[in-house]
């Protein structure tokens, strides 16, 4: 009995791009190992806030990839996620949406500005339910979003809410190099 391919999986990376010891890198580094399709939007060479820009690469990606994937983006990835997933046709098995940031309010000190986002198409952030099955996973203590921000966007989104407890913004500033809990939710969306 052949049994059938599992789904590819897409990184995308938020508004720092590719980082070596990030969770989204590390993950993508063990499925490919395991024989997974993993591939990861690339940074872009200019224009690094334009959400356009970003929405585009990351439609190039999904083209070219051999059926409907799982989408595993983080942070603004999040963001860019569902930028696009309201504007393509193209079918998707599922995203994980691991802390997404609230770009309504002002971020920490280093982070572009409420208006800044605005001028490069970020905000305002869709809130209509997305066609595919997703996961929004959600931090108790994230410096870029409150955790009842992100309650009401994966509600928005018609997604499912995992909370995972006090982890910052899930990034390698937080502690997080590896974590093992992003393969077992791709696990739950391959299942679905």
């Amino acid at each position: 009995m052949r049994t059938a391919a599992r789904p590819p999986v897409v990184i995308v990376p938020g508004l720092r791009d590719h980082v070596a010891d990030h969770w989204q890198t590390i993950l993508a580094a063990e499925l490919a190992a395991a024989g997974r399709d993993v591939r990861t939007v690339p940074p872009l060479t200019g224009g690094q806030l334009d959400c356009a820009a970003r929405v585009a690469a990351l439609e190039e990606v999904v083209a070219q990839t051999p059926g409907p994937p799982i989408l595993v983006a983080h942070s603004a990835g999040a963001v860019i996620t569902v930028h696009w997933a309201l504007r393509t046709r193209r079918p998707v098995h599922g995203a994980l949406l691991a802390t997404p940031p609230d770009f309504d309010t002002p971020l920490p000190e280093g982070y572009p500005s409420p208006e800044v986002l605005r001028q490069h198409g970020w905000t305002p952030v869709p809130r209509q339910a997305l066609p595919f099955p997703s996961i929004v996973v959600m931090s108790d203590d994230d410096p870029l979003a409150h955790s009842k921000r992100v309650a009401e966007l994966a509600a928005a989104w018609g997604s499912s809410l995992i909370g995972i407890g006090p982890v910052g913004h899930l990034n390698p500033a937080a502690g997080y190099g590896p974590w093992p809990r992003a393969e077992e939710l791709v696990r739950e969306l391959e299942l679905g």
